[in-house]
């Protein structure tokens, strides 16, 4: 390990590391416009000049240059300072005054480091270079004269994100970066180019001139998109969720977030449920809460009584639904809304076992009915990393594009019980194999998915390669609190409850409930809305403090950002309101209560962090059968929140359905 001094101070840093990661260590603050932690080293701006002795009597880029034995370093010389100032003066020298009308103002990182770092005046009174705009689709606004060329775009699309559809063309002054032939950058992952843009040559489009930094309320939560758990900052003003960040999570999302994530947030404020409705007459009209409890309270429906959660929603919700329906004698439980019916006595057998962050160290990998590029984004790209480090990749299901190379073995279960010999030599050979079995092949080949546990070896000391995909935010967290029935949702139908509530759940089959009678709470008027004999106006993840389980495990927890519309509450509050009205009382008034109750009832859900489950896989026909029809068929509208967003109906048209959109003149 290379030992060396910064300014004086003496440090030793692994093999490999740079001047400039050794500065860090040291303490030291080096500015920098073109490096990036996750992305190759371009070393382009010239931001991070700095001594190194011994060496030529010149500043050095020190992201570029590897640390070594006995080298000299100093960060803030007059050598330095003065370099510093003239890479700040050429890299202003074309920059458009535009501090006052741009989106980037006040977290941008060539203000912070001009103010820092440059000299305070400019020399250069020649005309400034212009650019014309490029266009890269509904999401990324683009006002090119301010861009430095540091190329952290290109270099995201293209080892991150797997789409190589933005680059530069021409070369010296006449360098531009643009997209693919200007068009929409179709990848799922565009908007974290945004975040990377140290200037505002990339902003978002749909936040576009709506506020300032400094006029926002912060708040960390837990995306619920998808079951990756993304850990997000919501940004608001007043009681509007204005913009979504994602916030660093090495085990969980790195610094990444999805397009979904991101700007689904406008959907908060449209189509929202903010009153209760009682269906009289075929027709939904307004009600007061104890109306609308009234009627439901008629009903007197004994024992016959189910509860069916939706995709989004957090464990406290869940957990009063189920304590409301013991009290009344029941455990007619479900979430897996569209009729999946897999066996849940084994949560080792639902997980993905190996963690996201142990994925990107796996060295051979089977898909099985998984398009992990629309179902979980954030484990696509820690695929791509286990791929540069040589892992092969196999998949079972239709052909799609991965953004990485895969081997295509056919679109039958039935290979689950007799693979193709490149893949049991590619596996026997693996120190660290997984199966990654997505919602699509549950139903026809978890028994045989199971079975490759031990036929392939995937369970060792200190690795556990069996994983399933979830697509579902509140998944994890309802079967950990037992909300499944043994023939899924069927179990439910068949057992024809005289009231039903629908928890947020829009994806029911709602016809096999005519006979039923329906309780919708939830924050939007979707399809379980406008089913239902009663509306119940419920708050959304950005509008209540609630633990979400993510796809391996992990139990997290949001804070509430806003707070919900009109007469709009939280789902649990609702539950436990209702079961006074019911004679059915829930032994628990304030979150904390819930929370302590929940604790009892799932020792799991009483601390956060990840939670490991021992192998036991339960017995189950290990013969695959079926083809695999993916469950998503539009990644950008897969739920009730995303179906009210302006900017996913956009993104869906246009990304997806190749419809074509004017753009104004500007």
């Amino acid at each position: 390990m290379p030992k060396l001094k910064v300014d004086g101070i003496e440090i030793e840093v692994p093999q490999g590391a740079t001047v400039l990661q050794a500065c860090e260590i040291a303490g030291k603050e080096i500015p920098r416009f073109c490096y990036h932690e996750r992305l190759s080293i371009a070393g382009n701006c010239r931001m991070c000049l700095v001594e190194v002795k011994p060496g030529p009597p010149k500043p050095q880029a020190s992201c570029a240059l590897p640390a070594a034995d006995n080298q000299e370093v100093f960060t803030n010389s007059p050598m330095v300072k003065n370099a510093r100032e003239g890479v700040m003066e050429f890299l202003l020298i074309n920059h458009p005054l535009d501090c006052p009308i741009c989106d980037q103002g006040g977290e941008c990182d060539l203000q912070d480091q001009s103010l820092a770092y440059g000299r305070g005046h400019s020399r250069y009174d020649e005309n400034k270079r212009a650019v014309t705009e490029k266009y890269m689709g509904p999401i990324v606004k683009t006002v090119m004269t301010r861009c430095i060329q540091c190329t952290r775009c290109i270099r995201f699309a293209e080892e991150v994100a797997g789409v190589e559809e933005i680059g530069a063309i021409g070369r010296g002054e006449d360098m531009q970066i643009t997209s693919y032939l200007e068009s929409a950058v179709t990848s799922e992952l565009s908007g974290n180019v945004v975040d990377l843009c140290p200037v505002g040559a990339l902003t978002s489009k749909p936040y576009a001139f709506e506020a300032r930094p400094w006029e926002l309320k912060k708040t960390l939560t837990i995306d619920v998109m998808d079951a990756v758990g993304t850990n997000i900052r919501l940004d608001s003003r007043g009681r509007q969720v204005l913009r979504c960040l994602p916030v660093i999570n090495e085990d969980v999302n790195e610094e990444w977030a999805t397009d979904k994530t991101r700007h689904a947030v406008d959907g908060l404020v449209r189509r929202r449920l903010d009153r209760p409705y009682v269906r009289k007459d075929g027709r939904l009209v307004e009600a007061g809460w104890d109306e609308a409890f009234a009627a439901i309270a008629a009903v007197k429906p004994g024992k016959s009584v189910a509860a069916i959660h939706g995709d989004l929603l957090d464990c406290e919700t869940m957990y009063a639904a189920k304590a409301l329906l013991a009290s009344m004698g029941s455990t007619l439980l479900e979430g897996r809304q569209t009729g999946m019916d897999y066996d849940t006595s084994s949560l080792a057998a639902v997980n993905f076992n190996t963690t996201i962050a142990g994925a990107e160290t796996a060295d051979a990998i089977l898909l099985v009915g998984t398009n992990l590029r629309w179902e979980a984004p954030l484990v696509n790209t820690r695929i791509r990393k286990a791929i540069k480090k040589g892992a092969k990749v196999f998949a079972i299901g239709p052909e799609t594009d991965l953004t990485y190379k895969v081997e295509w073995l056919g679109n039958d279960l039935g290979l689950l019980g007799k693979l193709p010999e490149a893949v049991a030599d590619a596996f026997g050979k693996a120190e660290r194999p997984m199966v990654i079995v997505g919602g699509a092949a549950l139903k026809g080949g978890h028994g045989a998915a199971l079975a490759l546990a031990k036929s392939l070896n995937l369970v060792r000391d200190g690795w556990n390669g069996f994983n399933v995909v979830h697509m579902a935010a509140a998944r994890m967290g309802g079967l950990m609190l037992g909300l499944a029935q043994k023939g899924g949702i069927a179990d439910i139908v068949a057992a024809k409850p005289k009231l039903v509530f629908f928890l947020g759940a829009d994806e029911v089959d709602f016809s096999k409930f005519a006979k039923s009678f329906k309780v919708y709470i939830g924050h939007h008027g979707d399809k379980g809305a406008a089913a239902a004999d009663v509306v119940l106006p419920g708050a959304s993840y950005a509008e209540k403090s609630g633990t979400w389980v993510n796809l391996e495990g992990r139990v997290q927890r949001g804070e509430r950002a806003v707070f919900p519309p009109g007469d709009a509450r939280d789902d649990w509050t609702i539950l436990r309101a209702l079961s006074a009205v019911m004679g059915k009382t829930l032994p628990f008034d304030t979150i904390e209560e819930l929370r302590a109750a929940m604790a009892v009832d799932t020792p799991d859900l009483a601390t956060l962090g990840l939670k490991t489950f021992a192998w036991s896989p339960p017995a189950l026909d290990a013969k695959g059968e079926g083809e695999v029809t993916y469950p998503i068929k539009d990644f950008y509208l897969t739920n009730a929140i995303c179906r009210a967003s302006p900017t996913m109906q956009r993104c869906s048209a246009e990304i997806l359905h190749g419809e074509e959109f004017a753009e104004a003149a500007e």
